[in-house]
């Protein structure tokens, strides 16, 4: 990043000296031999740096102080004087000078000061960019240009405000837990935690911990009090992921925290009240496990007060493009929107996605790590063609029955062995590890069958 220094010196030698070491060093410098001159450049708040001296013509290195400040608090201002005081350091510092330095100046040590100020730009540059490139992602937090998608935004913004339980079905990849914190952050919880578990990514034996908590010595490993994911979610959001795994047994004990708004932990016995949104996600129909038996039928219709329902990407494929440019955003890598092969496109929206859109995410992250834009290469599910039929399968061999395949194999490995050893026998047998007397016996097998 190049910055632009404004030197305010009465002094000719000591302003061109100045003038002469930076310029050198890469950065863009003017200057002003009076406090006049000076208060007219810092007022346009366009400098990086002031380095002004504190006694000037016309006027003081503290006014100009204060008239950058106002014009530009970004702009780091020095003040360098032969006329040192203890009392007037500490009233620009006050003011927000970033140092106050004597004559005579060491060039070494003042490059090393204006190098600190660069540094401190340019990281917090860095910074205001990332900043700015996390709130843009944030912001969109899902790419919703299909109509049913569009619908799906509107309903999200409607039932945010309210603290209604929400099951968001769809099927893996369509991006239920970016729908989640879209609904934490529209909601009056957004400053509040938003906390997810995914019961299929929890082992059985510890859901029940893992989200009401547990006492000290509730159980053996229990080493000492722990809060559960209801009671670190108080106040905020919690979203519980694949609620179509959740144990059956335990089912109850989640309807009470619904329906009461309060847990309990492992081995205790105290009722603990927790301010909670819920969230679930089901990645299958939830009233067809109801009707098998294998989920409440009360839990059920206490979570599906709001439905929302994630169309699968195959549905929505004018959403693709978007989705590309948004995935390339997330990686940087915009550049490659004008390298993308003509058909690329058309290729996407002719394949069925059945992972949706994390799996074209992965494609994206894939193309971005490896620079290779051929997309039948990079997608590791049966492709479809162009016109959406998926191609023929390939036949499947017809095998004899058991006994002959592997009499078959084996005569395959045994020939193999043979050949590989010169017809050696105590090779072979060492390279298929056998002993040596096995082989000779299944060699003396083969013989007497091809005899007769």
């Amino acid at each position: 990043m190049s910055m632009k220094v404004l030197i305010i010196e009465d002094e000719k030698i000591t302003r061109i000296t100045l003038e002469n070491i930076l310029t050198k060093e890469g950065y863009t410098v003017e200057t002003a031999a009076d406090a006049t001159n000076g208060q007219k450049k810092a007022k346009t708040g366009e400098y990086d740096i002031i380095i002004t001296d504190l006694r000037l013509p016309g006027g003081d290195g503290i006014e100009i102080l204060k008239t950058a400040k106002k014009s530009n608090p970004s702009c780091e201002v020095i003040l360098i004087t032969a006329y040192a005081s203890v009392h007037t350091a500490v009233s620009a510092l006050k003011l927000g000078a970033y140092d106050y330095v004597t004559k005579p100046l060491s060039p070494e040590k003042f490059l090393g000061l204006i190098k600190k100020i660069h540094d401190f730009k340019k990281m917090s540059h860095e910074n205001k960019e990332l900043r700015q490139r996390i709130s843009r992602l944030e912001n969109n937090y899902f790419v919703a240009h299909a109509e049913s998608m569009r619908k799906l935004v509107q309903t999200i913004k409607s039932v945010a405000v309210h603290d209604y339980t929400i099951l968001i079905e769809g099927e893996s990849g369509t991006g239920k837990e970016v729908i989640a914190k879209a609904i934490h952050r529209e909601s009056k919880r957004s400053d509040k935690p938003f906390v997810a578990i995914n019961c299929a990514a929890v082992p059985e034996s510890l859901i029940e911990s893992e989200l009401f908590g547990h006492e000290k010595g509730a159980f053996t490993g229990a080493a000492g009090l722990h809060k559960g994911y209801f009671e670190r979610a108080n106040l905020g959001t919690i979203f519980i992921d694949d609620i179509d795994d959740f144990p059956y047994h335990l089912q109850v004990n989640l309807l009470r925290v619904l329906q009461e708004r309060q847990i309990t932990r492992v081995g205790g016995a105290q009722t603990i009240n927790v301010d909670v949104r819920v969230i679930c996600a089901t990645k299958v129909n939830l009233m067809e496990k109801v009707q098998k038996g294998t989920f409440r039928e009360d839990l059920y219709y206490r979570l599906h007060i709001i439905p929302l329902n994630i169309p699968p990407l195959r549905e929505r494929k004018e959403d693709i493009p978007h989705l590309v440019r948004h995935f390339l955003e997330k990686q940087n890598a915009t550049s490659l929107l004008d390298k993308l092969p003509e058909d690329f496109y058309e290729y996407l929206n002719a394949y069925n996605w059945p992972g949706n859109v994390r799996q074209l995410e992965n494609t994206i992250e894939r193309i971005v790590a490896t620079g290779d834009l051929n997309i039948p290469k990079q997608l590791s599910e049966p492709k479809q063609t162009l016109n959406g039929t998926m191609p023929e399968p390939p036949k499947v061999r017809d095998y004899p029955s058991f006994n002959e395949f592997m009499k078959e194999k084996e005569e395959e490995i045994l020939n193999w062995a043979l050949e590989k050893t010169d017809n050696n026998v105590s090779r072979a047998a060492e390279l298929l590890n056998l002993p040596r007397g096995t082989l000779r016996s299944k060699l003396a097998k083969r013989m007497e069958s091809d005899s007769t």
